[in-house]
């Protein structure tokens, strides 16, 4: 039997992968197309964050952000977005969810586009979020602005700028 990933690596040559286009790099990532993959996974359907207070972080989601509930039981809550699905689930029920405890954020981040960072970060500042960094204009051709939620979680606002 023949691992799907021993396959793309005999069938898939190396290439040249620059994470900067002005710095070429010799990567060791194989690439392939979406149809060499058996799932073929084309999107990210949702986000969950595992929180500490669902009341304090569905406020935090809903009424700093601005975002709207959709659903909102048993310990969950989701918000309506045109392009992905965003949760907050209680952390006292990961147990009965994934029988295991949960982990301590930040543990990754979210991010919005946003048409003008600077006028969120204003926004975001005067109802008391809580900014980690930013506005600051990234190599990467976007301005960005990073606040923390209740638990720690890193949301960010970017601007596209190129």
């Amino acid at each position: 039997m023949t691992l799907p990933s021993a396959r793309l690596q005999q069938t898939q040559p190396q290439q040249e992968c620059p994470a900067n286009p002005d710095t070429p790099h010799q990567s060791n990532v194989v690439h392939t197309s979406r149809s060499d993959y058996p799932g073929r996974m084309s999107r990210l359907d949702y986000v969950i964050w595992y929180v500490e207070s669902l009341w304090r972080s569905t406020e935090f989601y809903r009424d700093m952000l601005g975002l709207a509930v959709r659903i909102d039981g048993d310990g969950y809550v989701e918000f309506a977005l045109d392009n992905i699905k965003l949760a907050l689930f209680e952390r006292a029920k990961l147990p009965e969810l994934i029988g295991q405890e949960h982990g301590t954020a930040p543990c990754g981040e979210i991010g919005f586009i946003v048409t003008d960072v600077d006028a969120e970060a204003a926004r975001l500042q005067q109802a008391g979020a809580d900014i980690r960094s930013g506005p600051t204009d990234r190599p990467w051709g976007e301005r960005t602005l990073h606040i923390a939620d209740p638990d720690g979680n890193i949301v960010e606002f970017a601007q596209k700028i190129r």
